[in-house]
């Protein structure tokens, strides 16, 4: 059993286990009712996360226990990462002020300079993160195509194709996405197992959850992650190549996604953005429209 100060009487604490994870989502997803009106999460995607190569789950992560309930988590994700999360019925005792200052701990026992997280607008997480000092970095949004409505987009140029990625694909893809994503993500290139964790390695992965663009040479200039998270379908990664930009080839991707996406069943598709990327207008050019705001907020150690 792992000690942290400040946690009410009669509370455990120990780290977690991939075995937790159920009970983990179970948390996030009771406050995401608050705070949403549904549930975002699924327990697909704390599998995913935890079952990185370079990730230790013993040595990241912490939960609250009232008896054998887990009533909080905390988790240092990544160097200035972490995630976090209260039963509403525990909120307002204190759990999220004794996690927020493990965190921190934990955080630059890592030799982090600082450590935040991304939470809903307006929500108790926020109220208290603000409280404690941790300041906005950015902005995010989730945007959702209404389910009655198409993206519009352009035919592919001529030679350009979609097509499900094979396994050797996998470097290519990587490569890609992550040359694009660290165009503005302020972290370091998550090594090939890592991503594979969360991508075709992520509990339930299908083919189609992962497309490819090809040019009439046959070369890979665009990728798109998709899969589904109960009735929705969530695109967690797109990006075409900076030399292929402004040809329409993002929207044509994203109507793939949503076409693939409601062949197995999804009934809406959403994805998030934020300030560093700029293409909150993009997507609703297309047609998507906010559904909930987010805030990234982190304090320096």
């Amino acid at each position: 059993m792992t000690t942290i100060d400040g946690l009410p009487a009669g509370l455990s604490t120990r780290p977690l286990t991939l075995a937790d994870a159920e009970a983990v989502h179970a948390v996030i997803a009771a406050e995401e009712v608050v705070d949403l009106g549904e549930s975002e999460m699924t327990v697909e995607d704390v599998v995913a996360d935890w079952q990185r190569p370079s990730y230790d789950i013993t040595a990241s992560t912490i939960g609250v226990f009232d008896g054998d309930r887990l009533v909080a988590y905390a988790d240092h994700s990544d160097a200035d990462v972490a995630y976090t999360a209260v039963l509403p019925d525990h909120q307002g005792r204190g759990i999220g002020t004794a996690l927020a200052h493990w965190l921190q701990d934990r955080a630059r026992a890592a030799g982090s300079a600082r450590i935040g997280t991304q939470v809903p607008e307006g929500s108790a997480a926020d109220r208290l993160m603000a409280d404690l000092g941790y300041a906005v970095r950015w902005t995010a949004w989730d945007l959702e195509l209404p389910p009655e409505r198409e993206v519009a987009a352009r035919p592919l140029p001529d030679g350009f194709a979609i097509r499900n990625a094979e396994e050797s694909d996998h470097e290519i893809v990587w490569t890609l996405l992550e040359d694009c994503f660290l165009e503005w993500s302020e972290r370091e290139r998550m090594s090939l197992e890592d991503f594979g964790a969360r991508v075709w390695g992520r509990p339930g992965h299908q083919p189609w959850n992962l497309r490819l663009l090809a040019a009439p040479d046959g070369r890979v200039v665009g990728a798109t992650h998709v899969f589904l998270a109960g009735e929705g379908a969530y695109v967690a990664r797109i990006a075409v190549r900076p030399d292929h930009r402004g040809r329409g080839l993002a929207p044509a991707m994203l109507v793939d996604a949503f076409a693939r996406a409601r062949e197995h069943g999804a009934v809406r598709c959403y994805l998030s953005t934020d300030t560093r990327a700029g293409a909150r207008g993009l997507y609703e050019k297309v047609g998507m429209e906010v559904a909930s705001t987010w805030v990234n907020r982190a304090i320096a150690l």
